[in-house]
């Protein structure tokens, strides 16, 4: 049957269960009808930035966020949504520009990650609390446990925090945090598989579009206490379903003839802006593919789906802009269809727009976006007086740790630093000699073979102490340090006139990166006893613990495989441990080789392609492991026989502040962005 303007009633339906399995090439054809060629056309608009950025004479933007560092986080990306908001109001109140979070309400307890709300107050998983106020009810059409579409309810709160309004969405379906018994282990807080049996990806499917539908809910309502977006910031993959709902969906119902062109043209001209951190993570759902295609756009997804042509680029994988090759992946609706997309870092940027390695499928879409001006890097922000020596924090330690005793310490007098050295050899060597002190202070941290150091360190002045207190991931590339640490032993072995130096190394995560470290300490405990002992490796997190071993570290190891900002090593300098860094990502636009750490001459994708650096040095290097040991040996080096220069490097990293609103910090380049379209 054949309906109007020469569309198919097939277009009207759901896509059939499991219509990505079948084996069938995408083919997109030619069209007369207006709205469908304006849909195949889009991805390609908006990759070349065809469309005029709109002018807003006031910002009022959505941070559309899964994370919070306030109430529920699990990495950079939750400390971006409550910090740059935070730091964006706080400048620009006098303006009326503001920035309001869009979060969901968790509900539940993962074990590691609690969280409840009680009709008026909400007590988050970071334990911060907040007053709320209900201000609406939405219906969210979503399929349910069987097939058939489903109206959820959601509730709309509201309260502020910091200065910040936060508006809370709450469903206990979706956003239960409560685990399925088949919630995989690695999986915790805003990411489990949950008792009602929803995965991360369902969820924040439903999230993008429970935001939709508030959206449209703001438009046909006028007295809810709630302000129309002027604009939308896209955090990560989990809001990557909402370029295609307010571009797609509405264009798609105007063809179906259920909204008029004056909504259409509305939910347009909000531009969207995606906010991209590690590409890695995009939200794959294969099994749940067409499942999750006809929840965000119901009976009219085979349309959408069957016009979702991607600009042309080199990959065919990356054709149709709902899927990639025949899975469901969140980001990639946004990659193709934002008004701009960003990263958190320049060096970040170029990487994926440059290599398969950090770009992924998105590799050519991202650099057809940065030769149209339309992907940026900002660097992330990170607020000074969080990660500074804090007094307070180290009375707290203090407390913990008694009867040790840490001191304060800054740039102008950096002498602090060298007796926390000493107290923190004390402190180690207790926990290697005391049992019942280690179950006391760090009860869930495995520990290795530590040993009591208190009496073989004769100068700790003297004694480099490095650290690495990063997640055990592959990410973070222990191994590689553990390689450069066994290449570097036999050369400062030969140096008698030398404290050895100490090395803790460990965190919570993979069981077999602990295992490459406890080998590291075991093989250079056979060729080296001296230094063997001088390594501690452990595994877990106490947070007492990692600010200590920051307190007292002359230098902090970050051999990363790829890191698109980093946090780490901004804490690191603001206590004043070098950090000693593979030039990748965000580390080579925050640190300044031998000013204020060292970096390497060269970085290597893992295909060994050369990214950083020099033809002449990857030729010289030849790897990673190579490039890291050259790098940690320089530090060393430094260390023993030009300490005048680190004093005068660990002053530099101290006293270096990458505040969000420090003199040309990076709000201000989002404000740019916000008023302009450009950085």
């Amino acid at each position: 049957m054949i309906l109007k303007n020469g569309v198919n009633i097939d277009n009207y339906r759901p896509l059939p269960k499991d219509f990505n399995k079948k084996k069938n090439i995408m083919s997109f054809g030619a069209v007369n009808n207006p709205i469908l060629a304006e849909i195949q056309n889009l991805a390609r608009r908006q990759c070349l930035s065809k469309e005029d950025w709109p002018t807003l004479d006031t910002i009022n933007a959505w941070m559309i966020t899964a994370e919070t560092a306030t109430f529920m986080k699990w990495g950079g990306l939750g400390m971006v949504a409550s910090e740059l908001p935070e730091s964006f109001n706080s400048v620009f109140a006098p303006s009326k520009d503001k920035i309001t979070i869009i979060t969901p309400m968790y509900i539940g307890n993962t074990g590691k990650k609690a969280a409840d709300f009680d009709g008026k107050i909400y007590h988050g998983a970071q334990k911060n609390d907040i007053e709320l106020t209900k201000i609406d009810t939405l219906k969210v059409p979503f399929i349910g446990d069987h097939s058939s579409l489903l109206k959820h309810t959601v509730e709309v709160w509201k309260g502020t925090f910091n200065k910040v309004e936060y508006v809370f969405l709450h469903n206990e379906r979706f956003f239960s945090i409560n685990p399925h018994k088949d919630n995989p282990p690695a999986q915790d807080g805003c990411y489990v598989l949950n008792v009602n049996n929803i995965n991360e990806v369902e969820r924040f499917a439903f999230f993008s579009k429970a935001v939709y539908c508030l959206i449209r809910h703001l438009l046909e309502k006028n007295n809810c206490d709630l302000k129309m977006p002027n604009l939308l910031v896209a955090n990560d993959w989990h809001s990557g379903a909402i370029s295609g709902l307010l571009k797609y969906f509405p264009l798609a119902q105007l063809e179906a003839g259920t909204v008029d062109m004056t909504v259409v043209e509305q939910l347009k001209k909000i531009p969207v802006i995606h906010l991209a951190h590690h590409l890695g993570y995009q939200g794959w759902d294969y099994p749940n593919t067409a499942k999750l295609l006809n929840s965000l756009y119901e009976n009219l997804s085979s349309l959408i789906f069957k016009n979702a042509k991607a600009i042309k680029n080199s990959n065919p994988r990356a054709n149709n802009t709902l899927i990639v090759h025949d899975c469901y992946n969140q980001a990639s609706c946004n990659f193709h269809l934002a008004d701009r997309v960003i990263t958190v870092s320049k060096n970040y940027m170029e990487e994926v727009s440059k290599e398969l390695d950090f770009g992924y499928d998105f590799r050519d879409i991202l650099k057809i976006r940065k030769d149209h001006r339309n992907f940026f890097g900002i660097v992330n922000g990170y607020s000074k007086s969080l990660i500074s020596p804090n007094k307070q924090k180290i009375d707290s330690i203090n407390r913990y740790f008694d009867p040790f005793r840490f001191v304060f310490y800054d740039e102008n007098n950096i002498d602090g630093k060298l007796e926390n050295k000493k107290e923190f050899i004390r402190l180690l060597s207790e926990i290697a000699r005391n049992k019942d002190f280690k179950q006391k202070v760090i009860p869930l941290i495995d520990i290795y073979k530590f040993k009591n150091i208190s009496q073989s360190v004769k100068d700790i002045a003297n004694t480099p102490i490095i650290c690495a207190t990063s997640r055990l991931v592959e990410q973070k590339g222990y191994d590689v340090a553990a390689q450069s640490i066994i290449n570097l032993v036999e050369h400062f072995s030969k140096l008698h006139n030398i404290e050895p130096p100490i090395f803790i190394l460990g965190g919570a995560g993979d069981a077999q990166c602990f295992e490459n470290l406890t080998n590291l300490k075991d093989k250079v405990s056979e060729s080296n006893p001296e230094f063997g002992e001088r390594i501690f490796v452990f595994r877990g997190y106490q947070d007492d613990f990692a600010y200590a071993i920051q307190l007292a570290s002359d230098f902090y190891m970050m051999p990363c495989r790829f890191e698109p900002c980093g946090l780490t090593q901004m804490e690191a300098m603001a206590k004043g441990a070098l950090p000693v860094a593979m030039s990748t990502g965000g580390l080579v636009d925050t640190i300044d080789d031998r000013v204020d750490g060292f970096r390497t001459e060269v970085f290597f994708s893992p295909h060994k392609r050369r990214v950083y650096g020099s033809n002449l040095d990857a030729q010289r290097l030849k790897n990673n492991v190579n490039a890291y040991t050259e790098t940690l040996e320089k530090a060393l080096e430094t260390f023993y026989f030009n300490h005048d220069e680190i004093l005068k490097m660990t002053f530099n990293a101290m006293h270096k502040d990458f505040g969000w609103d420090v003199e040309g910090g990076s709000i201000y380049k989002y404000y740019q962005l916000f008023k302009t379209g450009h950085i």
